[in-house]
């Protein structure tokens, strides 16, 4: 039977616009309570709990009880039956793929290590058939993905698709990725930079989900950051926002990968500082360094402080220009801490702009290096469409 379009502004097409609002805040934002619900859409709590019942009971979210500040509330989120998203992450020497359902709950994960100059043909050939393997062994088919989120480490131009700015990753130039993996799985796939998806985790879940703006600064192998505001991302017209790892620091400086003098991440990037310890020292992968850092070497501890200055530096060239209530910090080398960080804010008050709040506040990634897959998974989700009989079931 052919179903009946609402007119528009009748009261059947309030409601439906109502229900389609109620679903997309949880796509967004993962489970909420009613009441956050209800602030998140603009929507009267009684509406909030009409609504939420009627699709409760077709089956397209589900409830549970939590206690939040003392008080029994009612959780929602979207039904997990709704089906399963994969988000994926490339990082400059990492692969990391997680299969979560529409709660974002992450019901398998893997990862493994990548050449440092992998290329898309073999990487996506690859990733095909984890893909197929982790699908599997849930009893399903990549067939039964509903979409899947891929970040890059390089910024991502959203009008092509391709890696906006030559230089930043070689072997993935002039492809348009999601179109590539398309082909190869035959699901819908959105791209976007690691930092872009990091900044998206922190923002939706993690660190900065209690504020409007906030900067994630993604420092491992390379340097860079995602801007949000209002919990959508900021991408600039080429998709290059937020590329802080090739802000000039000495004009005279070394040559960067991106061809220009002094940038960051001549620096503070993992290969500069990799780079000042002997080749018998060992010091190989950032995860090393981490390691001696942690077992109190001087030196990697030294090496660590003074990358946390230099970024410090050009976060409060960012925070002048952009003016963010709170910057998350994560990458690989992220993990270090308050090696990191305490220099980061030392450089930060040196060089930022004080409001009458004061500077931004620094803290550490909720999501470890799993932000940018989390952040993945959240941009596949918000492309799934709900059916519109699913909305319109208790019309």
């Amino acid at each position: 039977m052919a179903r009946r379009l609402s007119q528009p502004g009748s009261q059947t097409s309030l409601r439906e616009a109502n229900r389609a609002r109620v679903v997309e805040s949880l796509k967004r934002h993962g489970r909420l309570t009613q009441v956050e619900l209800a602030g998140s859409t603009g929507l009267s709590p009684a509406t909030v709990s009409n609504i939420v019942k009627e699709l409760t009971a077709s089956g397209l979210l589900h409830t549970s009880f939590t206690s939040r500040s003392g008080r029994r509330a009612t959780l929602v989120s979207l039904a997990r039956q709704l089906g399963l998203v994969a988000g994926v992450h490339y990082s400059a020497r990492q692969l990391r793929i997680a299969i979560a359902d529409a709660t974002r709950t992450v019901v398998t994960q893997t990862s493994l290590p990548l050449p440092l100059d992998h290329r898309h043909d073999a990487e996506l050939d690859r990733l095909s058939i984890l893909l197929a393997d982790l699908m599997d062994s849930l009893g399903g088919s990549v067939a039964d993905l509903l979409a899947v989120g891929l970040a890059l480490p390089a910024p991502i131009d959203p009008r092509t698709g391709m890696v906006s700015t030559p230089g930043l990753l070689r072997g993935w130039e002039g492809v348009d990725v999601a179109a590539s993996l398309t082909a190869r799985i035959n699901r819908p796939v959105h791209v976007d930079s690691e930092a872009n998806l990091g900044g998206l985790a922190e923002a939706r879940e993690g660190s900065a989900r209690a504020v409007s703006s906030s900067v994630f600064i993604r420092v491992g192998h390379s340097i860079s950051a995602g801007l949000v505001v209002g919990g959508d991302l900021f991408h600039g017209v080429n998709g290059k926002a937020g590329q802080i790892g090739h802000v000039t620091l000495d004009e005279n400086g070394p040559i960067c990968r991106c061809s220009n003098r002094g940038c960051l991440e001549s620096y503070a990037g993992g290969p500069a500082l990799l780079s000042l310890f002997p080749p018998q020292d060992g010091m190989r992968r950032i995860g090393d360094l981490l390691q001696a850092a942690e077992a109190g070497d001087g030196s990697s501890r030294r090496v660590i402080a003074d990358a946390g200055r230099h970024i410090g530096v050009a976060a409060a060239s960012l925070c002048n220009l952009f003016d963010p209530e709170l910057i998350v910090v994560g990458g690989e080398l992220g993990l270090a801490g308050e090696i990191l960080m305490a220099p980061m804010r030392h450089s930060l008050e040196r060089s930022g702009l004080a409001g009458p709040g004061g500077l931004p506040e620094i803290v550490g990634a909720s999501f470890g290096e799993w932000a940018e897959t989390r952040g993945a998974i959240a941009v596949a989700l918000d492309h799934v469409t709900v059916e519109a009989d699913a909305l319109s079931h208790t019309a």
